[in-house]
């Protein structure tokens, strides 16, 4: 290199080039090389077979190996794969090999390849129906902004790894605590979410929990040994969680105690009961952050929340969706004031009272063409509000709702409901308790904000 006149070297740009490039070609060779070791390994043994050493690579001292982590992904996979129109055993193969690049050379040498080499690997021992696909695809979503995967044993297996990080983390107390979230659960939890979503997933995911959630607890609780005989796995059977049975099963070792299983059994059982209802709260909270960004009010979706299925994301944002339009109509924002007046006088009675106002009311009692005319448009209401919430038609199920609109106002304006005679009284309270009932049949606008 010729020196400048200053009597430095020259830093041009076709100098710059030729360093990066002797660089990147030295990277390269030992790319190929790698790339040659693993493919004589991967058509010798298979993906399978260069997955073995996983079996020595720690997970997590709490965890288990990284073939710990494969059984249960795998599992796991297994059982959530009807739920998005994959077949069990693809989903259950994928799992399998999905993380057998760990093991590659290239993948030591090249982390960020991990998943994209799994799919040459894949498709170099052959295996096909979307497997390949799947070892790629299963880290995805890895943020906000990322792609889902909508491949259906992608979706299995993306949805069986990252329900396994946070049921596992969860189980051994690791949970994110204010800006602290070093196994990254809050990604973890958007990504089932987004996967969910964006697939319309159709899944209870409070007892997709606690399978995963049992054999941690299980593993915990034995140090790994591996625990469970033959009245531990029926008994958790017996509660139809078939999935964690066969899981437990898979990790007896070596028999203990009966008295000592008992106590396992039980601890197992109620802990994972209670920790998959705490962790499907945290996904509820990650829920809302995401729902906020889509125009979705926290209050609208807690009033969501407070109704049965929950746990089935997709049904629960159709919901919430379908009330955040509704109150943006004027039919709609009044309704929930007429609600509100009718649940707090009916509230009020009912304390003073000492008895619950909830059934009797009788048109027959209606002294006034618009108590007569709330009966009418009430029992309109509920035969069209019950079949639409059957057929989980919300849109439908809330306009019926704001059609009330009108008649509770026009009731409230001409009537007093807590009038001299005891009868009508009564009545009208009782009728103040179908309005209630119709409305919180479609969402608990009891947790509304106004």
């Amino acid at each position: 290199m010729s020196p400048s006149r200053t009597g430095r070297p020259r830093t041009d740009g076709a100098t710059i080039l030729e360093g990066n490039g002797r660089v990147l070609s030295a990277r390269l060779a030992d790319a190929a090389f790698f790339w040659e070791n693993d493919l004589r390994i991967v058509k010798s043994v298979g993906l399978e077979g260069m997955a073995k050493p996983l079996a020595d690579v720690t997970f997590h001292n709490k965890l288990g190996s990284q073939a710990d982590r494969i059984a249960r992904i795998e599992a796991l996979a297994r059982e959530i794969a009807p739920s998005v129109g994959a077949k069990p055993d693809l989903a259950a193969e994928a799992a399998r090999v999905a993380k057998a690049d760990l093991a590659s050379e290239m993948v030591y040498e090249f982390p960020d390849l991990q998943g994209v080499m799994g799919r040459y690997y894949a498709e170099a021992a052959g295996h096909d129906d979307g497997v390949p696909q799947a070892c790629e695809e299963h880290y995805s979503p890895l943020g906000p902004s990322d792609d889902v995967p909508t491949a259906p044993v992608s979706v299995a297996v993306a949805l069986a790894d990252k329900i396994d990080t946070l049921t596992g983390f969860w189980v051994i107390d690791e949970k994110p605590t204010g800006s602290k979230d070093p196994y990254a659960l809050r990604r973890a939890a958007l990504g089932v979410i987004r996967l969910v979503l964006e697939n319309g997933v159709r899944d209870k995911l409070r007892f997709t929990f606690f399978a995963p959630m049992a054999n941690h607890l299980v593993f915990v609780l034995t140090k790994g040994r591996g625990d469970f005989a033959r009245e531990a796995i029926e008994t958790i059977r017996a509660l139809g969680y078939q999935t964690a049975a066969e899981q437990l099963r898979r990790t007896v070792e070596e028999e203990i105690q009966s008295e000592t299983l008992s106590g396992i059994v039980d601890t197992a059982i109620s802990g994972a009961m209670k920790q998959a209802d705490e962790l499907l709260a945290f996904l509820h909270d990650r829920l809302k952050t995401y729902l906020r960004d889509r125009g979705i009010r926290h209050d609208v979706i807690d009033a969501c929340l407070a109704m049965p299925q929950a746990d089935d994301l997709t049904l629960l944002v159709k919901r919430a969706e379908a009330l955040s339009e509704t109150l943006k109509t004027d039919d709609g924002e009044n309704l929930v004031q007429g609600f509100k007046r009718a649940n707090n006088i009916l509230a009020q009675a009912e304390a003073a009272d000492g008895v619950e106002y909830s059934y009797g009311a009788d048109v027959k009692f209606a002294e006034t063409d618009e108590e007569r005319a709330l009966f009418a448009a009430l029992d309109a209401a509920e035969a069209k509000i019950a079949p639409a919430m059957e057929a989980e038609d919300f849109g439908a199920a809330m306009s019926a709702m704001a059609a009330l609109r009108a008649p509770v106002d026009a009731f409230f304006d001409a009537v007093q409901v807590n009038a001299d005679s005891q009868v009508l009284r009564r009545n009208r309270l009782n009728l103040l308790s179908r309005i209630r009932k119709i409305c919180l049949s479609v969402a608990d606008l009891t947790k509304l904000d106004w």
